[in-house]
């Protein structure tokens, strides 16, 4: 009988944004494959959930896909978890999922926290349509990438480090003009803060601020105002 492989969700920053279902199914399964397994044992003790873990990221994503499908197919249950939010998600873990589909494996899954949802439901911004870039490039083909994230009817989604974030608003404004942007800060956390309005005023707000943290930025469509 084949395995079964569970995408499961786990909090983007408050540890009580877990399912009932996530901490059965981590509980139940044979083996956690796991994006940072020290981010993930941490969770995995604040529920009192004891199983195995073993890395699965960016590094050995191609060589450990090939593992975790041969476990697979002996009949294990594998639980894939990114480092936060829902896996595969600017995160690694399409290609397993991408073999184990391929090789008849039924794959679930345990829904939960995506930071990118989060920031579009909380943003002011136009939801009707939207659109996910995550990581923009740091240096080579960033302005190309801008130019066609500019022409696009809608609202567009951008994660950030807090080291790059006001280079990155200061480079969208000059590349598409002064458009109505939303920046979410620390979602789930303490010191959780969104900012809305035209790019240019957020800049101002943010520039002389302590920058820490993780950030999401939405950019709206062309000709769109407040």
């Amino acid at each position: 009988m084949l395995g079964s492989l569970y995408i499961v969700s786990t909090p983007i920053g408050n540890l009580s944004d877990i399912s009932n279902r996530a901490i059965d199914v981590l509980n139940d399964v044979d083996l956690i494959a796991a994006e940072d397994t020290r981010i993930t044992k941490k969770i995995l003790s604040f529920y009192k959930i004891k199983n195995q873990v073993i890395t699965y990221n960016n590094f050995n994503e191609i060589n450990k896909s090939k593992k975790i499908l041969e476990l697979l197919l002996e009949g294990h249950k594998i639980a894939l978890v990114s480092d936060s939010g829902t896996p595969c998600i600017s995160d690694p873990g399409y290609r397993i999922v991408n073999l184990a589909l391929l090789n008849d494996i039924k794959v679930l899954s345990i829904p939960g926290p995506s930071s990118a949802i989060s920031a579009l439901s909380i943003s002011g911004l136009p939801t009707d349509k939207f659109y996910f870039e995550g990581f923009l490039p740091k240096k080579k083909g960033l302005k190309k990438r801008l130019d066609f994230l500019s022409s696009l009817d809608a609202t567009i989604i951008i994660f950030e480090s807090p080291k790059r974030l006001i280079k990155t608003l200061i480079k969208i404004e000059s590349i598409m003009g002064d458009r109505v942007i939303s920046v979410c800060k620390e979602m789930t956390k303490y010191y959780e803060e969104t900012f809305l309005g035209p790019i240019n005023s957020i800049i101002d707000k943010l520039k002389d601020k302590n920058i820490k943290g993780e950030y999401v930025i939405l950019v709206s469509k062309e000709g769109y105002s407040l």
